[in-house]
């Protein structure tokens, strides 16, 4: 299998600090490491910088107790002409015991100039749209 352009992984821990008062990891916490890696693969894709334009379809799937390891893979699934499609998954695991997924969400991301306005994205091996 071979692992898609524009893919990144992140490994975060999750700690007191990002937990909730159930002892879990706070939703807006967990949607800002998700952003964030989001952000990294389609920085690494575009080689330019890239902003976020809107956020879509996450879903957080089940709690991620203090003290579980996260791995948040993402990968970019479309190239348009200046926008990408991110997608985003987040495994939670503890030493011996099975990963789990527990967050996924869809980003996209629009390449920019040094104004912030968009700019063409060249990636020749990916398909590209209009």
């Amino acid at each position: 299998m071979t692992t898609p352009h524009g893919t990144t992984e992140l490994h975060e821990l999750v700690l007191p600090a990002q937990a909730n008062h159930h002892g879990t990891l706070f939703a807006g916490q967990g949607l800002q490491l998700l952003a964030k890696v989001a952000f990294l693969a389609a920085r690494s894709l575009a080689q330019r910088e890239v902003v976020m334009a809107s956020v879509s379809g996450v879903d957080f799937l089940a709690p991620v107790p203090v003290g579980h390891a996260l791995t948040l893979r993402a990968w970019v699934s479309r190239v348009g002409r200046t926008s990408m499609t991110v997608c985003v998954t987040g495994l939670a695991e503890l030493p011996g015991l099975p990963a789990e997924e527990v967050l996924k969400g869809m980003f996209e991301m629009v390449a920019v100039d040094s104004a912030s306005r968009p700019i063409a994205i060249h990636c020749s091996y990916l398909n590209q749209e209009t």
